[in-house]
């Protein structure tokens, strides 16, 4: 792999050299470099004597060539991405090929887009065909890559964008039949997984806004799985549904009331689990041959579900903030509707240190981070959560910013205590937190930038059930995490 990374690099760098002048202008190349150092503790609130001191980074590079104004090709891929100090190579032979053995400290290459753009100037219209980004709002119901086609239509000063995207193939295979042999994971189903999906973005001098909606629909579903949640490649909460049909309508705005700034969004769900599960019993998602005795909810085939989140600032030299968020839960996880809040999405909804805020290690995260990460099985985004943060942040000078919160966070829907028998519906509590968090960043240079930031979070009730089953333990939950980011 370090063979590999350092023949990218070079061949990327010796192609912008030799270029001519003319085509350099239409190649561009940038991207970012980033560490992270972690301390996080408590994560399971004292079950687990938990202290996890770790460093990651990512090497990001994004490149385009632009045959002309109207048409370009685009990709963003990740390299030496992963742990320090964990070799992610597998070794081969036993001479000199094992000199760099437990030194390198990078994951596999990962292309996370390359796609073709094109714009028709008569139509009004640009493409984008391949694996792209697939977003809505603010990263509460849609954040992924997906390979499929994108239409923008210009509509004045405004856009609609319009795409279909292949979710999943349903099948380790390329058959859309169902009754195949089995894959490696099982799956013997190999009807696909697809995505439509609208977007109006209306654009105003000093305000714009969202109006969205999408139809997911999987196919591949009479093995007993779906790929929402069986093909993910981390765990969801426990008492999650299977999703095999999903509607989702919503609108997102940011605007200018005098001096406030305001951003918000409101969503509603509606779709279908048509696995009739009468067992919360399932795989693992991240070793399919380990059960996850607790992994699905159990419901009447209809789901449904909504999110609002509304932020005011108030900017200046001192900027105070508002935030408040609320989703929708599922009030019995053994009987009637069950509750969904997105389709699929990355993580980069941030609302908190610790209880929220989750990038995930799927196709853009390289490490879980708070309480939503697949070990601790968290909440992520505003799952069955209540919440409302005052917050500040104060530019103590062009290179250094100051950033604290407080948050009171309640579910939206009782957590239930449980067992590996299931739910305990007599035991019960809405109460799941609050926290204070910190952040410094300082500018070191121009695109050079530097971050202190952490958090404390004190369990309710709520969240001790959510996570352990019980409220015996309720140690808060700490983490630091230092940060160096360079942009080029």
């Amino acid at each position: 792999m370090l063979k590999k990374i350092a023949s990218v690099l070079a061949a990327l760098f010796l192609l912008v050299e030799i270029l001519p002048a003319q085509t350099q202008q239409n190649f561009k190349l940038n991207g970012l470099y980033n560490a992270w150092g972690y301390s996080q503790q408590n994560f399971f609130f004292g079950r687990l004597k938990q202290q996890d001191d770790y460093i990651v980074q990512l090497l990001r590079l994004n490149m385009s060539f632009a045959a002309s104004d109207n048409a370009k090709v685009v990709t963003r891929f990740d390299l030496a991405q992963g742990w320090w100090g964990i070799d992610n190579e597998t070794a081969n032979g036993g001479s000199q090929s094992r000199l760099f053995d437990n030194k390198d400290t990078n994951f596999s290459l990962h292309v996370d887009q390359a796609y073709l753009w094109f714009n028709v100037p008569k139509w009004k219209t640009a493409f984008s065909v391949g694996r792209m980004q697939w977003l809505v709002g603010n990263r509460l119901l849609i954040d992924n890559n997906y390979e499929g086609v994108q239409a923008d239509i210009a509509i004045g000063k405004n856009k609609l964008k319009l795409g279909w995207a292949k979710v999943s193939e349903g099948y380790d295979g390329l058959t859309d039949k169902t009754d195949q042999v089995p894959d490696l994971f099982g799956n013997t189903d190999g009807r696909d997984a697809d995505l439509l999906l609208a977007d109006l973005v209306i654009a105003g001098e000093k305000n714009k806004g969202n109006i969205f909606g999408f139809f997911y629909k999987d196919r591949g579903i009479r093995d007993g799985s779906a790929f929402l949640i069986d093909g993910l490649q981390y765990n969801r909460p426990r008492f999650t549904p299977q999703v095999t049909q999903l509607f989702g309508i919503g609108a997102a705005g940011d605007l200018k009331l005098g001096r406030i700034d305001l951003s918000g969004e409101a969503s509603y769900l509606a779709g279908k689990d048509d696995i009739a599960n009468t067992a919360f019993r399932g795989p693992l998602n991240i070793n399919r041959a380990s059960p996850d005795v607790l992994k699905y909810d159990v419901n009447n085939g209809d789901l449904s579900g909504y999110n609002i989140f509304l932020k005011a600032t108030l900017p200046g030299k001192l900027t105070p903030g508002l935030i408040f968020g609320l989703g929708s839960g599922d009030k019995d996880p053994t009987s009637g509707k069950g509750n969904v809040n997105k389709l699929r999405t990355a993580g980069f909804f941030y609302l908190t240190e610790i209880w929220e805020d989750s990038v995930m290690p799927d196709e853009e995260g390289i490490t879980p981070q708070g309480l939503g990460a697949p070990n601790t099985r968290g909440y992520r985004e505003l799952e069955n959560t209540t919440i409302i943060q005052v917050n500040g942040a104060y530019k103590a000078s062009p290179k250094v910013s100051l950033f604290g919160s407080y948050s009171f966070i309640r579910a939206t829907q009782p957590i239930f205590a449980w067992t590996n028998a299931g739910p305990d519906l007599a035991v019960s509590s809405k109460n799941i937190g609050w926290e204070i968090d910190g952040r410094f960043e300082y500018t070191i240079q121009e695109n050079l930038n530097f971050a202190l930031r952490g958090g404390i979070f004190f369990p309710g009730a709520g969240a001790q059930y959510l996570i352990n089953g019980v409220d015996t333990w309720d140690d808060p939950a700490i983490e630091l995490r230092t940060t160096i980011e360079y942009k080029f």
